[in-house]
Formats: C-alpha cells, sequence, structure tokens
C-alpha cells in the first residue's frame, strides 16, 4: 500500500491530526492533537480585540514546553483580531500554540465550529499521500515522493513541500487555510520516519520555535505519550475534548 491516487488513507497506516475551533458568546477555542501533541487556545473578546489568552497544554513533547503558554499570553493579549495573523513572533512561542490562535481568531465570527482532519500516510515504495477534510469534506489531497519533494498537485510538482508559500498564497481563502494545515502537518508527519533517538537533541535544532531557542534547547528533554492513532482502533484525536476544554477519556 502506497497511499497513492485512488487509496483511502484511513485505511493505511500513518500521521493523524485534528483541528477543532468552537466559537461562543465573546470566546473561542481552537484545539489539536496528533501523534505527538494535544493542547488548545482561548481568545476571549470583545468582538474587535483580544482581551484574554487561555491557552493549555495537555500533552507536549518537551520538558521545555510548559513555559510557551505564559509567551503566547504575551503575544497576543490586547491586539485586534483582526492583526493576531499578522502579529509574528512565532519563532519564540510554540508553533502549534501559535497557529491555534491564528486559527482561533479567523474563525471568531463564525456560527458553528469547524474540523479539520489531516492524514498523512506512511511512505512506502518512494510515494506516500496526505488530505486534509473540513467537516469531512476533501479539501486538498497531495501526493509526494516519500520526502518532502511534491508530486501531486501538477501546480507544485517538483517542489519541496515546505517551499510552497507562493502557490498557497493564490488559493481561495478556504483553500488557502486548509492548504497552509496541510503543510504544516504534512511536515510534521515526517517525526513518523525517524527513530526517536534521532530527534531527541533539542541542541541541534534550527531556533524555530520556543523549545528550540538556544537557552532552553540546552536543557529540553524529550519526553510526552507517542499515540498512533491510525493503529489504536477506536480512538481519534480530540476525541476527549468538548470545544472548550479537555476532558477524562
Amino acid at each position: 500500500m502506497t497511499g497513492g491516487a485512488g487509496e483511502r488513507l484511513d485505511d493505511l497506516s500513518g500521521y493523524r491530526r485534528r483541528f477543532l475551533v468552537t466559537p461562543g458568546a465573546g470566546w473561542v477555542t481552537a484545539a489539536l492533537e496528533d501523534d505527538y501533541h494535544s493542547m488548545a487556545v482561548t481568545l476571549v473578546h470583545d468582538g474587535t480585540t483580544v482581551t484574554a489568552v487561555e491557552p493549555v497544554m495537555e500533552r507536549a513533547p518537551w520538558t521545555t514546553c510548559p513555559g510557551a503558554p505564559l509567551t503566547l499570553v504575551e503575544t497576543f493579549t490586547g491586539v485586534a483580531l483582526a492583526d493576531v495573523a499578522a502579529r509574528g513572533e512565532k519563532s519564540v512561542n510554540c508553533t502549534h500554540l501559535h497557529d491555534l490562535a491564528t486559527l482561533a481568531a479567523a474563525h471568531a465570527g463564525d456560527a458553528g465550529p469547524t474540523r479539520y482532519d489531516i492524514l498523512v500516510s506512511d511512505h512506502h515504495d518512494g510515494r506516500n499521500a496526505s488530505e486534509i477534510r473540513r467537516n469531512g469534506q476533501l479539501v486538498h489531497r497531495w501526493e509526494m515522493d516519500g520526502g518532502f519533494t511534491m508530486r501531486v498537485p501538477d501546480a507544485v510538482a517538483g517542489q519541496n513541500i515546505m517551499k510552497l508559500r507562493g502557490w498557497i498564497e493564490t488559493l481561495a481563502p478556504a483553500e488557502k487555510e486548509a492548504a497552509k494545515l496541510l503543510q504544516w502537518g504534512s511536515i510534521v508527519a515526517h517525526g513518523r520516519t525517524r527513530p526517536i533517538d534521532q530527534q531527541s537533541d533539542a541542541s541541534k535544532m534550527p531556533p524555530s520555535c520556543y523549545t528550540f531557542q538556544p537557552e532552553k534547547a540546552a536543557v529540553a528533554k524529550r519526553v510526552g505519550l507517542i499515540i498512533d492513532f491510525s493503529l489504536d482502533e477506536g480512538r481519534e484525536p480530540l476525541d476527549h475534548f468538548d470545544g472548550r476544554q479537555f476532558v477524562a477519556p
């Protein structure tokens, strides 16, 4: 099984990531869970401005990660909802919490919840595939060479998956949001291809997030439960999240 055209990714082993965005009166929560992470961000707002930021880390891969919520609060409190995406400072934050804050702000005015599901097949014979669904409907399906080179869609064939920004910016807004989420999820999925001992020295990582800043990378230790949702029958990402908070499984 290769994860190529025509194959159901649900039936293949691989990476799973789910986002759930729930808007309410004066608040909006975005949550994610995947093999390595389980976390959520609530933005409290007055319709225009973020008045409070409430991050929660239930599961994270490094001993230093629990310090990241305070940085997120400092980054977004008092920022206009319309300016959250342009606020910057992503590399000094937990990138996942930062993405959740941006996603939450984009959906603060929605009438109902939005769910994104990302599936990335394990590679076989130099091929793998990924797709993202919004509320159960397919938005994008991509195919790669088993690494970082795109094969499908034709518009980006031969390009490195990390360098799709220009193409993504040409997409319609709803497709653009989904493509950004799928790009990052497909990159994170590559963690399944490397033994854990080869990805457990934070000091060897570029300073691209809160934990990988030099002063934290020097002391960070790899921790955290890793869940393979593709093999754990009956268990799905965020199946213990009620839209606002995590509950006991």
